[in-house]
């Protein structure tokens, strides 16, 4: 797996379909950037910086020592992107794809996996999750979690970004597809090639694969 590159950040926003036009309060800031306005890119690193170092931290552990790094490496393959940016989704909703598949990157090139145990993942866990009002959702969203940090990076890169995406960032099937430039189709397969995976993980366990099978 090749780390997140010019080239790479390029593609990601090239050869897509645009969708309706929305409200979108950085979007005229994004394109002033990608004319190489430089005080409107400080400008939108200052608007998305947090949010993506909330993503970094998400994929990598709150913890881990090369956050802001990974961070930083995020933002300059935003920057990098920006001038083939098309607007086919929200400035947010790109800058946060670009910043979960820098931080996969970075966990597969640096065998991060291998550093936390899963005490380490518990203590650390803070992902917001729809399912955490009620006690039963919250145990089995909190373990659903943990086994796709696991998951990322043995995955390919489609299907770990279709996780990813949909079980850490909580974004709809809809948004995916959108952020991709592909159909909610094969977004379900690929959310469908990564459950096969959990369920793989879960096959010792049959309590928590029923309970992942309601939640499914």
């Amino acid at each position: 797996m090749l780390p997140f590159s010019k080239a790479r950040a390029e593609l990601l926003a090239a050869d897509r379909p645009r969708v309706a036009a929305r409200r979108d309060d950085l979007a005229d800031l994004a394109r002033v950037a990608a004319s190489g306005d430089s005080e409107a890119a400080r400008t939108l690193v200052q608007q998305l910086g947090g949010p993506m170092l909330t993503v970094v931290r998400k994929v990598l552990g709150r913890g881990h020592t090369d956050v802001d790094d990974v961070t930083q490496d995020a933002v300059i393959a935003l920057l990098d992107a920006l001038p083939s940016f098309r607007g086919e989704s929200s400035v947010l909703h790109f800058a946060n794809r670009v910043a979960l598949l820098t931080a996969l990157a970075a966990r597969r090139k640096q065998g991060l996996r291998q550093r936390f145990s899963e005490a380490n993942d518990d203590k650390l866990d803070d992902f917001a999750d729809p399912d955490s009002s009620h006690p039963a959702g919250g145990a089995l969203a909190t373990r659903r979690r943990q086994l796709v940090r696991k998951l990322l990076d043995q995955l390919p890169d489609v299907v770990a970004e279709a996780l990813g995406m949909h079980y850490i960032l909580g974004c709809t099937v809809e948004e995916i597809a959108e952020g991709a430039g592909v159909s909610p189709n094969t977004v379900w397969s690929r959310l469908r090639l990564g459950k096969q995976a959990l369920k793989k993980k879960l096959a010792h366990d049959q309590a928590l694969l029923d309970l992942f099978e309601v939640e499914s």
